[in-house]
C-alpha cells in the first residue's frame, strides 16, 4: 500500500482529535450528573445549578481550560427521545400577516382568496404560494394586488413598498419580504422567551422558507405551561370597562330575547345597582327566575360586582359567546355601547355555592369598553420592561415600566378613570387578567402592575414574554413531541444493550470466519467507532434513538468492505497467488473496489435523501448512517489493510479463513437462471397478493401521514385495550387504543381537535383523557403526575404527540418524493457506472420488488402482529435504507456478473451469469447475514418505540438478498438483446 506512513499519521492524528472530542461529553455528562443529584429531582433547582457553575473552569488540559458553557456547546447532544423533554413546530400565521399587510381589507376577492388558501394548501405548498394562486384564480384579472384596498395602503407605501401601478408579480416580491420580516421578528420573540424559560441546551431554528419554527426544549417537563409560553402572541392591551350597572340593561334585556327562542316566557325584571342577582329578582317575586327559565342567568355559577358581570363555568364560556354574538342580541346595545367587547377573564377556581366548600373552576365576563375602530384605549407596544415581583398583599404579581409616550398615556387613563370611578381592564392575548380601578388619582412615571390569581411561575412567565414583546402573528403548534425522562433513560439503555450485543456477536462471526483477518477487520471497527462518535461530536450533532439504531446498523456495514476484500483475497490465494499478490488483487480497482465503491455510492445516495427529506430523529438516523458509511470505508480499506500488511511483512500466515470456515460455497453450483421461471412467478404472486392488500385492506397509517394526536399511556397494573377504547371513544367521538410493548402500556390515538390550534385545546385534550383514565389509577395520580413529565416517572402519560393534517399533508408528500427520488437518483447511477440501461432496470425491478413485498407485509400483518406495524416518518426511513441495502447486494452480484462477461469465462451465456452469480455467495451471504444479526439483535433488545422501524428494515434485508440473486440478475439477462448474448458468447468460446 502506498503511502502507509501518511496514512498512519492521518489515523493516529483523527483518533487524538476524535479523543478530544468526545472528552467534552464525558465531562459534560458527569457535570450533569452531578446537578441531577444535587438538585433530587427538582427542574429549576438543576438549571439555577448549572446556570451558576457556566462560566466557571471545569475542564483542565494543561495548555487550554474550558468553562461549563464552551464543554457543553462541544458535547453530543442526546435528542429528545434519549434526553426527555418537548418539541414543537410553530406555524406562524402567515394569514394573519397579510390581513395586517392589507390592514384588515374587506375586499371580498382578498378575503376569499385567504379562505381558499387555507382549505387548499397542498402538501408542501406554502400558504403564501396558495395565496397567490388562489388570488389569481378568484381575481381573474378584475383585482389587483396592487389595489390601494388590499396592499397599496398608506402603511405599505414608501420606499421598498407597493404603490398602485405595481403588477400583481412585483407586489408579489414586496410580500415575500414583508412576510419573511415578520416570521424572523417572530422568531427574534421566541428566541428571547426561550432563552429565559430555563432549560439547558434549548434548540429554536427556522424550517425554510415555510413559515415554521422548530423549538426543542430538552428536559422540560410542564407541558401545558410550555404550550401557553410558546403560543401566546403577547398582544397587550389596556381597555376601559363598563361597570355592571351600566350594562345591566343591557343583560337582562338579552337574557329575556333568549327566552323567547331557548324558554318559555317570563316577565322582566327591574334593574338593581351592584350585582346580578339584584338583576334578576325583586322582593315581590323570586319565582320567575327558577331554574331553566333564564337562558343566560342560568349560566351564571357565581355573582360578579364593579367590571365582572358574572362567574361562569369554563364549559359554557362557548354558550355564552353563542349567545352574546347572536343578531337579534347585539341590536339590543345602543348608543356607544354598540362597540362593546365581551372578553373573558383569566381562568380561577371558586367557592361552589351549592356545596360550600368544593373548588370548582370558574372564569368572569368583562364588557370593554370598544369603539368604531376596535381599538384599545391605549395599546401595549409602550411596555419596555416587566419584573415578576409581589403586591401589597404579597400576592405574586407582574409590575411594567413605560417608555415616556406611555407613561403620558397611562396618567391620561388612569386620570379618566379615577374621575368615572371606573377600571381599567389589563388585557393579554384577549384575556382579561385583572381589572383594577383607581383610587388615588391619575397615576404618573409609567409604572403599573399586574395583580390578580397567580402563582410564582405564572408571573415569571408573563413577565418573560411582555419583556420578549408580542409576535407578529400567531403562532400555532402544528406538530409537537413530548417524551418523558423516563421514556428517554429506556430508550438509552436499550440502545446500549443492542448496540453492545450487536457488536459483539459481529465481531464473533468475524473471527469465527476469518480467523486472524476476522481480527483486524474488529481492530478497524473498533476505530471506525471512534471516528463516528468524534465526527458526531465535532459537528454538533444530536444523537437519537434512531441514531443509535443507525450506529447498530454501521457495525454490520463497517465489515461489508472486509468481507467483498477477504472473499476476493481468498478467490486470488486459490488462483495460486502468493499472500501479498493476492491483497494486492483483491485491493485493486479490478479486485474488490469497483463493488465497494458502487455499493456505498448508492447507498450513500440513498442516505442523502434520507437526510433531506427527514426530520428530526429521522434526520438523526440518516446523519449516523452517511458518517459511517464514510468512516467504515476508511478504517474497511486504510486501517484493516495496515494490519494486513504488517502481517505480511512478519509471520505472512493469513489465509482468510478457519478450520471452520473453509469449505464454505467453495464448490457452490446453483442454476440460478434455470429456476427463473419459478422465481418470477412466486414474486408475482407476492406482488399482486401485495397490491391487493394494500387497496382493499389498506395500511395501519401512522398520525405522521394522517394527521392526529398520539399518546403513549403506562398504567399501574395491566389493563385491556378495548375497554379504554370505549371508554375514550365516548369522550372524543373516536379513539384507538392498543397495547404498547407490555400489557400495562397502551398506545393511544384520536383526531379529536387535532384542527384547532392553541394550547387550550391541547389543555382540553389532556384533561379529557385524565379525567376518563383516572379510575384506572389509585388516588394519589393527580392531573399533574398524569400528564407532565418528572424524573422517575413510571406511570401515566410516558410520550404525546400531535401532529396537525397541513403538516401530515407535507411529510406524506416528502415520503413519496423521497421514495421515488431515492430509486430514479440511483437508477441513473448505475446506468452511468454499469454503462448499459439494462442493469439499472434489474437493480430497479428488485428494488420495487423489495418496496412492495415490505408494504405488502405491513397491510397483511399490522392487524394481528404483537407490535407496531404503522405507516410512519420511521417506516419510510426503513424503505429507503431497504433500498440503499438492496442496491447494495445487487450491486455486487452486478459487479461480478459484469467482471464475468468482459472476461474469458467458457460456457454459454446462461453458464456464465450463473458461474458469476455462484461466485458471490459468500460475500452475498456474509454481508446479509451481518446485517440480519444486527438488526434481529435492534428488533429484539432495541424497544417497542423502534421494533416496527427495525421489523421493515429486517424484512427488507431478507427479500433483498433473495430479490439480488433471483429477480434483479434474471431481468439484466432477459432484456440483454439474443445479437448480445451471442457476440459474448463467441467472444468468450473462440479459443475453445
Amino acid at each position: 500500500m502506498q503511502n502507509k506512513g501518511l496514512i498512519k499519521f492521518f489515523a493516529i492524528l483523527f483518533a487524538l482529535v476524535s479523543i478530544y472530542q468526545l472528552s467534552f461529553t464525558f465531562v459534560s455528562n458527569k457535570i450533569q450528573g452531578d446537578a441531577k443529584s444535587f438538585a433530587g429531582g427538582n427542574t429549576e433547582k438543576e438549571v439555577k445549578y448549572l446556570d451558576s457553575i457556566g462560566k466557571e473552569k471545569v475542564f483542565n488540559l494543561g495548555f487550554t481550560d474550558f468553562t461549563y458553557n464552551e464543554v457543553k456547546d462541544k458535547q453530543i447532544n442526546k435528542g429528545l427521545d434519549l434526553e426527555g423533554g418537548i418539541n414543537v413546530i410553530l406555524q406562524i400565521s402567515v394569514k394573519d400577516i397579510l390581513k395586517g399587510l392589507s390592514n384588515n381589507s374587506k375586499n371580498p376577492v382578498f378575503n376569499k382568496s385567504l379562505a381558499d388558501a387555507t382549505a387548499n394548501q397542498k402538501g408542501n405548498q406554502t400558504y403564501l404560494d396558495a395565496f397567490f394562486e388562489a388570488f389569481e384564480a378568484n381575481a381573474n384579472g378584475t383585482t389587483k394586488l396592487a389595489s390601494p384596498e388590499i396592499f397599496a395602503n398608506r402603511s405599505l407605501q414608501g420606499e421598498g413598498g407597493v404603490d398602485f401601478q405595481m403588477t400583481d408579480a412585483q407586489v408579489q416580491k414586496v410580500i415575500k419580504r414583508k412576510v419573511n420580516e415578520s416570521v424572523e421578528s417572530a422568531f427574534g420573540v421566541l428566541r428571547e422567551r426561550i432563552d429565559k424559560f430555563g432549560v439547558t441546551q434549548p434548540n429554536i431554528q427556522k424550517i425554510g422558507e415555510t413559515g415554521r419554527i422548530l423549538v426543542e426544549l430538552p428536559g422540560a417537563k410542564d407541558v401545558d405551561r410550555i404550550k401557553r409560553l410558546l403560543q401566546g402572541k403577547a398582544e397587550l392591551q389596556f381597555w376601559e370597562t363598563y361597570k355592571i350597572e351600566e350594562i345591566g340593561n343591557f343583560l337582562v334585556a338579552a337574557n329575556d330575547a333568549l327566552k323567547k327562542t331557548e324558554v318559555a316566557k317570563v316577565e322582566t325584571k327591574k334593574v338593581a345597582k351592584d350585582t346580578l342577582s339584584a338583576l334578576l329578582t325583586d322582593e315581590k317575586d323570586s319565582t320567575a327566575t327558577k331554574a331553566g327559565k333564564n337562558p343566560l342567568f342560568d349560566k351564571i355559577i357565581a355573582q360578579g360586582g364593579g367590571p365582572v358581570l358574572g362567574m361562569f363555568s369554563p364549559k359554557d364560556t362557548a354558550v355564552v359567546n353563542g349567545y352574546l354574538k347572536r343578531q337579534e342580541v347585539k341590536n339590543l346595545l345602543a348608543g356607544e355601547q354598540r362597540y362593546a367587547k365581551f372578553v373573558w377573564g383569566k381562568p380561577t377556581t371558586i367557592e361552589d355555592a351549592k356545596t360550600k366548600g368544593k373548588k370548582i373552576d370558574a372564569v368572569e365576563l368583562y364588557a370593554l369598553k370598544g369603539n368604531r375602530n376596535d381599538a384599545p384605549s391605549m395599546a401595549g407596544g409602550v411596555v419596555t420592561d416587566a419584573t415578576d415581583t409581589f403586591d401589597q398583599m404579597g400576592k405574586p404579581a407582574v409590575s411594567m415600566q413605560m417608555n415616556s409616550k406611555g407613561a403620558k398615556e397611562w396618567e391620561e387613563l388612569t386620570g379618566r378613570a379615577y374621575t368615572s370611578k371606573g377600571y381599567i381592564a389589563i388585557v393579554l392575548d384577549n384575556v382579561v387578567y385583572s381589572a383594577p380601578g383607581v383610587s388615588s388619582g391619575p397615576i404618573s412615571g409609567g409604572r403599573s402592575e399586574i395583580s390578580g390569581n397567580f402563582d410564582i411561575t405564572e408571573t415569571k412567565d408573563l413577565a418573560n414574554v411582555l419583556r420578549a414583546g408580542k409576535l407578529p402573528a400567531a403562532a400555532d403548534i402544528v406538530q409537537s413531541e413530548v417524551v418523558g425522562p423516563s421514556l428517554g433513560q429506556e430508550a438509552i439503555d436499550n440502545g446500549t444493550t443492542s448496540a453492545l450485543v450487536g457488536l459483539l456477536l459481529v465481531s464473533l462471526w468475524m473471527m469465527v470466519y476469518y480467523g486472524k483477518a476476522g481480527w483486524y477487520a474488529n481492530l478497524a471497527l473498533a476505530v471506525n467507532l471512534l471516528f463516528l462518535f468524534g465526527i458526531l461530536a465535532s459537528l454538533g450533532a444530536v444523537l437519537t434513538l434512531p441514531g443509535i439504531a443507525g450506529i447498530v446498523l454501521t457495525m454490520g456495514t463497517a465489515v461489508d468492505a472486509n468481507i467483498i476484500i477477504y472473499e476476493r483475497a481468498k478467490e486470488e490465494l486459490r488462483a495460486g497467488k502468493t499472500l501479498n499478490e493476492a491483497v494486492i488483487a483483491s485491493y485493486s480497482w479490478k479486485g474488490a473496489m469497483r463493488s465497494i465503491v458502487d455499493a456505498n455510492v448508492t447507498h450513500i445516495l440513498t442516505g442523502a435523501v434520507l437526510f433531506i427529506f427527514g426530520s428530526g430523529p429521522i434526520k438523526g438516523f440518516a446523519t449516523t448512517l452517511l458518517i459511517g458509511i464514510v468512516t467504515s470505508l476508511f478504517t474497511s480499506i486504510f486501517i484493516a489493510r495496515i494490519f494486513i500488511d504488517r502481517n505480511i511483512a512478519g509471520k505472512n500466515d493469513l489465509s482468510f479463513v478457519t478450520n471452520f470456515s473453509k469449505n464454505f460455497f467453495t464448490n457452490f453450483h446453483f442454476n440460478f437462471l434455470g429456476i427463473k421461471k419459478w422465481s418470477y412467478a412466486f414474486s408475482a404472486i407476492v406482488t399482486v397478493v401485495s397490491i391487493i392488500s394494500i387497496a382493499t385492506n389498506g395500511f395501519d397509517q401512522g398520525v405522521d401521514f394522517v394527521g392526529g394526536r398520539t399518546f403513549q399511556v403506562r398504567f399501574e397494573k395491566p389493563i385491556q385495550a378495548e375497554e379504554v377504547k370505549e371508554e375514550l371513544t365516548k369522550v372524543f367521538g373516536s379513539a384507538e387504543a392498543k397495547v404498547f410493548g407490555n400489557d400495562n402500556q397502551l398506545k393511544i390515538t384520536t383526531k379529536y381537535k387535532v384542527q384547532v390550534n392553541g394550547s387550550e385545546a391541547d389543555e382540553e385534550v389532556n384533561k379529557m383523557l385524565y379525567e376518563t383514565l383516572k379510575k384506572h389509577y389509585s388516588a394519589g395520580v393527580t392531573y399533574d403526575k398524569f400528564v407532565n413529565a418528572y424524573d422517575g416517572k413510571n406511570i401515566g402519560v410516558m410520550y404525546a404527540s400531535k401532529v396537525g393534517p397541513t403538516v401530515a399533508e407535507d411529510i406524506k408528500t416528502n415520503a413519496y418524493w423521497a421514495v421515488l427520488g431515492a430509486m430514479l437518483i440511483v437508477g441513473l447511477y448505475l446506468v452511468i457506472s454499469f454503462r448499459k440501461w439494462q442493469y439499472s432496470l434489474g437493480a430497479l425491478a428488485a428494488v420495487a420488488h423489495d418496496v412492495i413485498f415490505v408494504l405488502g407485509i405491513y397491510s397483511l400483518c399490522y392487524k394481528f402482529m404483537p407490535f407496531g406495524m404503522e405507516i410512519d416518518q420511521h417506516f419510510i426511513a426503513a424503505i429507503l435504507t431497504v433500498i440503499g441495502y438492496s442496491m447494495n447486494d445487487t450491486v455486487i452480484v452486478f459487479d461480478r456478473v459484469r467482471e464475468f462477461l468482459d472476461g474469458k469465462t467458457k460456457g454459454n451465456f446462461g453458464e456464465i451469469v450463473n458461474n458469476s452469480i455462484n461466485s458471490t455467495m459468500s460475500r452475498t451471504i456474509n454481508t446479509s447475514l451481518t446485517m440480519i444479526v444486527v438488526l434481529l439483535i435492534m428488533f429484539i433488545f432495541g424497544g417497542e418505540s423502534i421494533r416496527g422501524f427495525i421489523f421493515a428494515m429486517l424484512i427488507g434485508i431478507i427479500v433483498g438478498t433473495y430479490s439480488s440473486l433471483f429477480i434483479a440478475t434474471p431481468v439484466l439477462v432477459d432484456t440483454i438483446s439474443i445479437a448480445d448474448k451471442k457476440l459474448i458468447e463467441e467472444r468468450h468460446n473462440e479459443n475453445k
